[in-house]
């Protein structure tokens, strides 16, 4: 008996060993692909159209007139395993291009995000690379941002920094980073060295409200303390800010500025949101220029694809804008038609 129960055993234990060993080794996590598609038509109601097809508004992207046009492709590819992670995003198109450093011939591609990091701890990362900059309320992707047309403050602040940074996580609620970046904004080389700060700070007060205060200083790129923060008040109404001073560098030039973004869902797949802006460039010794810019825009959403149906208002303090009769004038608009879609 006992010959058989011992028998029994060894029998039992071999074949637990060999379904053990006949396992499949436990697989990595899959590539994530993401990224996104836009095109638009945009009308300035002056009709006014430079040699270069811009109409009067001088903020990023979305800037030809009276023409069905492209945005980007955006194609971004990011992987985690272990405390192990990457991200690389690429963009074709004007949208993408039309900020690289240096700038490619024609309307090529441009590099979003090309980075690598570490979980050194669950508290404590370590990230190097070229990134989408930590200051400001908009981005490049018009996935991120609620308006198709973008602020005076997106256009004149930073859209991407490469260097190295540290975030520490002292809850959900509150991290620090800080990192030092390559001397110019935009360009994923330095064309100086590795001399500007960068630092950020994170908390959340409360559920649905998160707030960054953000600061970056190099003596090549200048100094920009910015603030930024959105409140989900309601499941339907959200409030946005975005506060920045900028000084320019070796110079007593820079910019003021500060935009508030409420936005109201009528339901699940229309929004409305107002983007009030007041921006000022500071004296250059010709004096100062100020412009105020109100945007009234809307998102219809049908799955992964958006419509955004916009119209925008701006008042100057100087006449450099142009009327219909082409003459200066200190205001304009326009409307733009665009469509998102995001995968």
């Amino acid at each position: 008996m006992k010959r058989k129960l011992l028998l029994f055993s060894f029998f039992a234990a071999a074949a637990t060993f060999t379904a053990k060993a006949q396992e499949a080794p436990k697989a990595d996590p899959p590539l994530v692909i993401f990224g996104s598609v836009d095109t638009y038509y945009k009308n300035d109601f002056s009709g006014f159209r430079n040699s270069a097809g811009s109409s009067n508004i001088p903020t990023s992207f979305a800037s030809d007139q009276n023409s069905i046009s492209i945005g980007m492709i955006d194609l971004g590819v990011k992987k985690k395993v272990g405390k192990a992670a990457f991200v690389g995003e690429m963009s074709f198109g004007p949208r993408g291009q039309a900020q690289s450093i240096p700038q490619p011939a024609g309307d090529s591609y441009h590099i979003q995000n090309l980075y690598v990091s570490y979980d050194v701890t669950d508290k404590f990362s370590l990230t190097a690379g070229y990134m989408a900059t930590f200051v400001g309320y908009e981005v490049i992707s018009p996935v991120g941002n609620f308006n198709y047309s973008t602020s005076y403050l997106f256009t004149n602040g930073p859209f991407q920094n490469a260097g190295f940074k540290a975030t520490y996580a002292f809850s959900d609620k509150a991290s620090l980073m800080a990192g030092i970046f390559n001397d110019g904004w935009n360009g994923y080389s330095s064309s100086k060295d590795v001399s500007t700060f960068g630092a950020q700070l994170f908390v959340s007060p409360v559920s649905g409200w998160t707030a960054y205060l953000n600061f970056v200083s190099g003596s090549y790129s200048g100094t920009e303390v910015d603030f930024t923060t959105a409140y989900q008040i309601t499941s339907a109404f959200k409030l946005g800010l975005n506060a920045a001073d900028f000084n320019a560098p070796n110079s007593p030039g820079g910019f003021q500025g500060v935009a508030l973004y409420p936005q109201l869902a009528v339901s699940p797949a229309v929004s409305f949101g107002l983007r009030g802006e007041f921006f000022k460039w500071k004296d250059t010794g010709a004096g100062s220029t100020n412009v105020k810019a109100f945007t009234l825009t809307s998102n219809i959403k049908a799955g992964p694809l958006t419509f955004i149906p916009e119209v925008r208002l701006d008042h100057v303090s100087d006449a450099v804008f142009v009327n219909s009769n082409a003459m200066a004038s200190k205001k304009a608009s326009q409307m733009v038609l665009a469509a998102v879609y995001s995968f």
